[in-house]
């Protein structure tokens, strides 16, 4: 549910922006168009800015107009916005003519400008909080919330935290536990994401990152990783599962998500060939997304 003080901020809307009533967190400068070719990931057009909490600071981009997108790229922990320039799907560019698609740089990602701490505690509360912080920053209440790869325990955690602000989720690829290969996602992020952070930040220590990546894959060693099955039961939330099968982004998540989400839909698999069944995959999310679509 949303706190006290961030429902205060988002009822107060845009015309409340300069009041001294609100924080300081959600009166940083607007985003800047970028020249073409700036921000690698990005079309021509987009506006990059910053959000800034404490000691987190989340680089964001946007592009287009309408109902608001927020999108995630894969890339696992190392999620960042130049990951859309090789994605299956390029969702600024793709869906840049239909919503008004944010993304952003997870935090810590190599690659990208986003940086905070290590959060042992809650690690992946505290990328929903990152996520609803730029959103908030931005005055957007209502969204819909399109995760790639690593984006579907984000799309996941996102809607148990504040199953009213997200309108309808697409989680295409989702990661999640594979039964073949149950580590899988521990052992890279420890032999790849920890090898990069560590050469960025020496403060943090390698016990910090295995409990950080033990949190985050550990815990809940089956679904998804950031919910459990008895949440996904009874999230009302509507969603589409774009299905995959790889080491990562194992089949059987997506079945797992499909069946126990009551509101949940799958698209066919394989899907990314040939390109016309690629093509009417698109604009079968597109679709989707805009019967979801509210005031």
């Amino acid at each position: 549910m949303i706190d006290s003080s961030r429902r205060t901020v988002l009822a107060s809307g845009a015309a409340a922006a300069a009041a001294s009533a609100v924080p300081q967190v959600f009166a940083q400068g607007q985003a800047q168009a970028q020249p073409a070719g700036a921000v690698p990931g990005l079309p021509d057009g987009a506006k990059v800015g910053f959000y800034e909490k404490g000691n987190v600071r989340i680089r964001y981009a946007e592009i287009g107009s309408g109902f608001p997108l927020l999108a995630t790229p894969g890339g696992g922990l190392n999620s960042c916005i130049a990951v859309w320039a090789r994605a299956v799907i390029n969702i600024p560019e793709e869906f840049k003519g239909d919503f008004r698609v944010i993304t952003m740089d997870q935090r810590n990602a190599t690659g990208g400008e986003s940086s905070g701490p290590v959060p042992v505690d809650d690690p992946w509360g505290a990328f929903a909080d990152d996520q609803l912080g730029v959103m908030d920053h931005l005055g957007i209440d209502k969204f819909f919330f399109f995760g790639n790869c690593i984006g579907g325990p984000f799309a996941m955690k996102l809607m148990e935290k504040a199953p009213q602000r997200v309108t309808a989720a697409i989680l295409s690829q989702p990661v999640g536990h594979n039964p073949a290969k149950p580590d899988y996602m521990y052992d890279a992020g420890n032999t790849v994401w920890a090898k990069e952070l560590r050469e960025r930040r020496p403060d943090v220590s390698m016990e910090t990152i295995e409990k950080y990546l033990h949190n985050l894959y550990r815990v809940r060693p089956d679904f998804v990783y950031s919910v459990s099955r008895d949440f996904a039961k009874s999230c009302q939330t509507s969603m589409l599962v774009l299905p995959d099968n790889v080491d990562a982004h194992p089949l059987v998540a997506s079945i797992d998500v499909a069946s126990l989400c009551p509101n949940a839909e799958i698209t066919v698999f394989p899907w990314k060939e040939p390109p016309e069944l690629k093509a009417r995959t698109i604009n079968r999310a597109r679709t989707f997304l805009k019967r979801h679509q509210t005031a």
